[in-house]
């Protein structure tokens, strides 16, 4: 039997929607073990004065909690 939690992370990029999905994933991995599966709750852009644009998603990360005994 395993136990799994789900944690949600904020993400940005400057490039792309799959770029913050990428970069929140390989952070979640320096700190996480046994990282499963990715939700994409939310995604948007937002604009900045200059018309620089910068993505954002929400994801929910699922990972399976070690064994205590």
């Amino acid at each position: 039997m395993s136990v799994a939690r789900v944690t949600e992370l904020s993400c940005s990029s400057s490039e792309s929607f799959e770029a913050a999905i990428r970069e929140g994933i390989d952070r979640a991995n320096q700190t996480l073990r046994q990282v499963r599966s990715a939700w994409i709750k939310e995604q948007r852009v937002n604009i900045g004065r200059d018309g620089a644009l910068e993505f954002q998603v929400n994801v929910l990360l699922t990972f399976v909690l070690e064994d205590q005994g």
